[in-house]
């Protein structure tokens, strides 16, 4: 209990808050670097997901690659990097965005894939070209599982990040690493109590933007629905999941 009075006295210090090592500034750098590593994850996977998901194409090969990479260790892609190209901001992104690929990508061919064939074959018999389909059906319903997944990969990146310091990237993982040299243990405590708030903040913005993304009239399924009773439950309305209207109530 002392420790982490010590540590939330050490983050409350004015002399932390200025100065090279000051907090605003390592987390201004920790989320720079996992913005960074989130962009580069999400445009590559995102493609490749969608395409996956639109056309049914691939994922026997895409999938278990994407495990492979989820089960590398981070460290370890880490080191390896930093041997190639050398301290710095280059080798600490690479490791991160092999991190962030596999849940960015699930995130997107199961978007696709959890839309209702029979509302692209009613999009298709309309006369929608495929892109049309792709841009105007599966996406829109889609985009909540695709939100999921960069929720998913920001938190992953954001307690991940703390290992950039270790090649001197900076971040607040210097707080970890300089309480664990130096043994300073309120610092180390600290940095970790601000990488939890740091997490915290985002899972709660996509928690939001994740149900702000749902189409009005479509439910991502009907386990909140069962069981209801009373008027809600006997009064017949028309609602959608993942774009195909249904009867509750009946």
């Amino acid at each position: 209990m002392n420790l982490l009075a010590d540590a939330l006295a050490w983050i409350a210090d004015p002399a932390h808050w200025t100065g090279v090592y000051a907090i605003p500034t390592r987390v201004a750098q920790h989320v720079g670097i996992s913005l960074l590593v989130l962009v580069i994850a999400a445009a590559i996977a995102i493609p490749i997901g969608y395409l996956i998901g639109h056309t049914g194409r691939g994922k026997g090969l895409a999938v278990p690659l994407a495990g492979g990479l989820r089960a590398l260790p981070t460290l370890g892609v880490l080191v390896l990097a930093a041997m190639s190209l050398g301290l710095g901001l280059g080798a600490p992104v690479i490791a991160l965005v092999v991190l962030a690929i596999p849940s960015v990508l699930a995130g997107a061919y199961s978007g696709l894939e959890a839309v209702d064939r029979r509302t692209v074959d009613a999009a298709r018999a309309l006369g929608m070209t495929e892109w049309q389909i792709l841009a105007r059906v599966e996406i829109p319903l889609g985009l909540p599982l695709l939100i999921g997944g960069l929720r998913s990969a920001t938190l992953q990146i954001i307690a991940t990040a703390t290992l950039a310091d270790y090649i001197g990237a900076g971040g607040l993982g210097q707080y970890i690493f300089r309480g664990v040299k130096s043994g300073d243990y309120p610092q180390m405590l600290a940095g970790s109590i601000l990488v939890i708030v740091l997490t915290l903040l985002s899972e709660v913005l996509f928690a939001v933007l994740q149900r702000l993304a749902v189409p009005r009239g479509v439910v991502l399924g009907l386990a909140g629905t069962a069981g209801r009773t009373g008027s809600r439950a006997s009064s017949p309305r028309r609602r959608a999941v993942m774009g195909i209207p249904i009867e509750e109530g009946k």
